[in-house]
């Protein structure tokens, strides 16, 4: 009896793993589905509502504005730009999110409550006040920014007994708060640069051109290269350092890697579209619902579910307030607070 049990369960484990891997593709796959329907009602719906004809006439076969329809040149000059850049940073967002859980064992880590996005909104606003005016000069100061403002948080979080959930959502508040506060000097100190700041500073992923996207590009890329190699390094340490030293991994080069993939993305997305909150906290947790705790798949799923939920977020703040708009974060703002109200009141919140 023993013996035809044990043998059942051994054959039945393999037989279950390419039916789980087909489950957790069939996922992936109607994410990729739900990016590309966010993305052409992202071209679509505005304070001009364009037919799904000229959508897709402004992506294949644009002649101009001079030969074009108006919604066919609306889309194909404003919001495909917009929608492309949207789909960047949600996939760096989503996935830097993924990653800071992974590597802090904190399910409310996030760029946004971590102070990682302050530190890097405080960073470009010292570079505006100072006179840089180029995305690229930015995106240096938006780089040592979320670097600093991580690794302060990290060591605030772990005084007196290491680093808890907890522990790092207050220092992230604490980081958080004060470097707003920083901010809101420069702002006073300098009206002018106030200016340019305060609309990118609430988050927006509208006016932003294909130069500036390519300029952060291949920061992007590199990030979303070296997260993607992360995934089997994340899920030994979430099986605890001592554990994963004892299956041959070398855990501070895996933490090192992880930290750059976060600082790399994180601060692409903060110098193309500015501190937006919330996307990071709620999408890995939907990713791991969806597709189980192997980061493998955690990564992939943040990083098509990321942009979707930015997207869907942009284009509710067109709609709520035709013929303006609400920018996107301020959205994410009020999409996510009640998922991290609820995530901090679950009683297996250190049980990520």
């Amino acid at each position: 009896m023993t013996v035809v049990a044990t043998g059942a369960g051994t054959g039945a484990e393999p037989a279950a793993r390419p039916r789980q891997a087909g489950r957790r593709v069939c996922v992936l796959l109607g994410l990729a589905a739900l990016l590309v329907l966010a993305a052409l009602l992202s071209l679509r719906v505005g304070s001009l509502t364009v037919s799904w004809h000229d959508a897709l006439a402004a992506l294949f076969d644009y002649r101009g504005p001079a030969a074009a329809p108006t919604g066919q040149t609306v889309v194909h000059s404003l919001r495909l730009p917009r929608t492309v850049v949207g789909v960047a940073v949600g996939i760096a967002l989503g996935m830097t999110g993924a990653l800071m859980q992974g590597l802090t064992r904190n399910p409310l880590a996030d760029p946004g409550l971590l102070g990682i996005n302050s530190g890097a909104g405080f960073a470009i606003s010292a570079a505006i006040t100072a006179g840089a005016g180029s995305v690229g000069t930015y995106l240096w100061f938006s780089f040592l920014g979320a670097a600093v403002a991580g690794v302060l948080v990290y060591v605030l979080g772990s005084v007196g007994g290491g680093a808890t959930p907890v522990k790092l959502a207050l220092a992230g508040a604490i980081i958080a708060a004060f470097v707003g506060a920083l901010t809101s000097t420069l702002n006073v100190v300098n009206p002018n640069a106030a200016d340019v700041a305060r609309f990118w500073l609430a988050g927006s992923v509208a006016g932003v051109a294909f130069p500036t996207l390519l300029t952060v590009t291949p920061f992007l890329l590199l990030g979303l290269l070296v997260a993607l190699g992360c995934g089997r390094a994340l899920n030994g340490l979430a099986l605890g350092d001592d554990v994963a030293r004892a299956l041959g991994q070398r855990v501070v080069l895996s933490r090192v890697a992880v930290a750059l993939a976060v600082v790399l993305l994180a601060a692409s997305a903060v110098a193309l579209a500015g501190p937006i909150a919330f996307i990071g906290l709620m999408v890995p947790h939907v990713s791991r619902f969806l597709v189980g705790p192997d980061y493998r798949w955690i990564l992939p799923a943040a990083a098509l579910l990321g942009p979707s939920v930015l997207l869907l977020a942009d284009v509710a703040g067109r709609i709520v307030a035709m013929p303006g708009e609400i920018q996107v974060g301020i959205m994410t703002a009020v999409l996510g607070a009640p998922v991290f109200i609820y995530l901090a009141r679950r009683r297996a919140l250190d049980g990520l």
